[in-house]
């Protein structure tokens, strides 16, 4: 945390370094954005040869897409009284870091603008129906805390969440190297949809108290603090019972059974939020549900990759 100097007028000015541009950006949140690009492009190798220079166009418009939304997400939180000195969380950047306002709404802007010409070349290469279905996509970041109704303050946000950033980031990066969609990465993508949705369910539980004193009415809100644990463990069993189904299926490879690997830390997520109500003490619990997202979507990626490289 950077160090606040006071001077003579008593104006507190932030020395600060690259650390505290780092955190704006919400790192441990960007894989949310790699894992599907990466899983939605290997899966085409069965299809055809990689185009690299569209896989790695499509993975930095993603990235600067979840990026753009992290940033909108702590404007928006600060415009509305909901981030403070004293919040727990990954956000701070503007009331602990003194980072200004319209300095964070215009590096969102900016990185919008950024994925949209790296958009169309990624349409000039595959179809320009994807110019409206990436403007949806950056308009559902947008709106996720921004606009009248964000769709954070609703039970809809772990629905949203796994819809655009594992769903649809997967069909469109098999898509724009092959052109068509096929069943495959409809179903490995629902595991990792489900994993997106966990990150979020796991905050909003974590944040359920004071979420419910600003008016919020969350998915956790609706089903209490107990039954949204449960889910939490419900989406993780499902997770990777999906993947095992799909094994037996012999829709992708016993490879990615690696998956299984993740399955300690899943279960320290789970496990990390029972009993607990400060939330303080249930960062931990949260950081291991990010963690778990991070280790399935790796081995998936791992497991799908081996597969190819073997054959």
């Amino acid at each position: 945390m950077p160090t606040p100097v006071r001077s003579n007028t008593q104006t507190v000015h932030y020395k600060r370094d690259w650390r505290v541009w780092w955190r704006l950006l919400r790192p441990h949140t960007l894989t949310a954005a790699f894992v599907p690009v990466s899983i939605g492009t290997v899966l085409a190798v069965d299809e055809t040869p990689i185009h690299f220079p569209l896989f790695f166009a499509m993975l930095v418009a993603s990235l600067f897409i979840q990026a753009a939304t992290n940033m909108f997400n702590e404007y928006y939180d600060y415009k509305r009284g909901l981030d403070t000195p004293e919040s727990v969380g990954i956000g701070g950047a503007i009331v602990r870091d003194g980072i200004s306002p319209k300095t964070v709404l215009l590096l969102a802007w900016s990185f919008f603008a950024i994925a949209m010409l790296l958009g169309v070349y990624i349409c000039v290469h595959s179809s320009w129906w994807l110019a409206v279905i990436g403007t949806i996509c950056m308009a559902a970041g947008y709106f996720y805390t921004g606009g009248p109704v964000p769709i954070a303050y609703t039970p809809f946000g772990e629905l949203a969440a796994g819809f655009f950033m594992g769903l649809t980031i997967i069909l469109i990066s098999f898509f724009i190297q092959t052109g068509t969609i096929t069943s495959t990465p409809i179903l490995v993508s629902v595991p990792i949809s489900i994993l997106v949705g966990a990150i979020l369910l796991a905050n909003n539980i974590r944040d359920l108290e004071g979420d419910k004193k600003s008016g919020r009415k969350t998915l956790a809100i609706l089903l209490g603090r107990k039954r949204a644990i449960s889910l939490l463990g419900g989406m993780f069993v499902t997770s990777f019972l999906w993947v095992v189904l799909l094994v037996f299926a012999k829709t992708i490879s016993p490879w990615t059974l690696l998956v299984f690997l993740s399955v300690p830390k899943a279960w320290q997520a789970t496990k990390g939020f029972i009993g607990k109500t400060r939330p303080i003490d249930m960062m931990p619990a949260m950081k291991a549900t990010a963690q778990t997202n991070t280790q399935f979507g790796f081995l998936l990626v791992a497991g799908l990759f081996i597969h190819y490289w073997m054959q």
